[in-house]
C-alpha cells in the first residue's frame, strides 16, 4: 500500500460523489478515510491495494505459523519442501 497521506472524505460527500471518490482512490492508489461526524469510520482502498494487502497478510501468517512449528519441533525438512515446491511449479508449467 502507498505511504501517501490518505484523503479524508465525510460520509455525506461520499454519498453524493461515490463514483468520483472510487476513481480517485483507484487512480492515485491512495486510501481514503471515510468520516462520520468528524471521526474516522472506514478506509476505502483500491481492489489492487486490497489484494496486495491480503497476499502480504497471508504470507506473514504462514511465516508466523512456520516459526511456531519450528519452535514446537514440528515442520518439514527444507530439502523436502523445496523439492515439493519444484514439483508443483513444474506441474503448473506443463
Amino acid at each position: 500500500m502507498s505511504s501517501k497521506i490518505p484523503e479524508v472524505i465525510p460520509l455525506s460527500d461520499l454519498g453524493q460523489g461515490a463514483a468520483a471518490v472510487i476513481r480517485r482512490v483507484r487512480d492515485s492508489q491512495t486510501p481514503a478515510v471515510i468520516t462520520q461526524r468528524g471521526r474516522a469510520k472506514a478506509v476505502l482502498i483500491s481492489i489492487e491495494a486490497y489484494r496486495q494487502s491480503e497476499a502480504e497478510r497471508e504470507l506473514l501468517a504462514r511465516l508466523a505459523r512456520g516459526e511456531q512449528e519450528i519452535a514446537a519441533g514440528r515442520g518439514e525438512d527444507l530439502d523436502a519442501v523445496l523439492a515439493e515446491a519444484d514439483a508443483i511449479l513444474n506441474r503448473r508449467k506443463a
